[in-house]
């Protein structure tokens, strides 16, 4: 009969479309219940990041705000000597020369530098060595501090050569900083390109035990920084994480043990906390209690410490 041949075929698309909707809404619930659990996985490590110890430089605030450094020329780089719980500035202008200063930015000794062509960074090794930058030849020389004021001299020192990506201008080496325990020195390259290398193993050398090794970290610079220039870096022992600092751009960057962007702070503007801004940060460093010191040329001192 007809009409029933209609309502039979009627009956079965009405099945199957229920049946179809019914499938759909289960995809539907998966689906949704794929992505709420996608979103709390995300939360989840974004919640362990969040834990793991940072220096989080957004929380810092200014104790010393451009301080002069009496005789001081063309600051540009600066580190913490952790035996004598001083700082030591280096300056390339007039005589070459580093400076002994306090953590509140008082001169304490200072040090003439002979042999040294272009000193840029400086970076404390432990009993009273040094490695300083010669930022165009892209060399490393490393020299003891005398215990008094007097004459460091860059004839007859060891020294490391890194022949990467010369440029004729003054745009090679021009950061510098030492992870004690891990016995590796960080090295910044200005910009034209900007780089990162680290060097494994060099007090090791020194002491004869050659088992240098050399990694190229650029590629954190590359994907994680986006100021101009690499005025200066500095290592954290607590967290294992770096600060960069960019001249150009005015401001501290902070990279996590694997070059992941952490954190960051200006040095220019409101939001730097600065009554002016500075005019050319050139060098930082960090102490043993977490704070943080800042050198910009010519000789101006700043410190920063976190906030409560």
């Amino acid at each position: 009969m007809p009409g029933t041949d209609r309502a039979v075929r009627y009956s079965r698309r009405r099945l199957y479309g229920l049946a179809l909707i019914s499938a759909l809404a289960v995809a539907g619930v998966a689906n949704h219940t794929l992505h709420w659990g996608q979103k709390a996985a995300s939360h989840a490590t974004a919640g362990q990041h969040a834990a793991t110890p940072a220096i989080s430089l957004q929380d810092y605030e200014v104790v010393i705000d451009a301080k002069p450094i009496p005789g001081a020329a063309e600051l540009s780089g600066i580190t913490y000597d952790f035996d004598r719980d001083r700082l030591l500035a280096i300056g390339n202008d007039g005589p070459a020369e580093v400076v002994a200063l306090s953590r509140s930015g008082d001169v304490l000794e200072r040090y003439r530098l002979e042999g040294f062509d272009d000193p840029e960074a400086i970076a404390y090794m432990g009993n009273g060595r040094v490695a300083i930058t010669n930022e165009t030849l892209q060399r490393l020389n490393f020299v003891d501090i005398p215990p008094q004021s007097g004459t460091i001299d860059a004839k007859g020192s060891p020294f490391l050569a890194l022949g990467l990506n010369m440029h004729r201008g003054n745009k090679g080496f021009e950061g510098l900083a030492y992870d004690v325990a891990g016995d590796r020195v960080f090295i910044a390259k200005e910009r034209d390109p900007r780089q990162l290398f680290e060097v494994d193993g060099v007090a090791a050398a020194l002491a004869g035990r050659l088992q240098l090794a050399l990694q190229d970290h650029t590629d954190w610079i590359d994907r994680e920084v986006s100021t101009g220039d690499l005025a200066d870096v500095c290592f954290d022992p607590k967290t294992g994480h770096l600060v960069l600092l960019s001249e150009e751009s005015k401001e501290l960057v902070e990279l996590d043990a694997d070059g992941r962007f952490v954190s960051s702070r200006p040095l220019a503007g409101r939001r730097s906390g600065l009554a002016h801004d500075a005019p050319s940060p050139e060098g930082v460093t960090m102490d043993a209690a977490g704070n943080i010191y800042i050198v910009s040329e010519p000789n101006l001192f700043y410190m920063l410490r976190k906030k409560s």
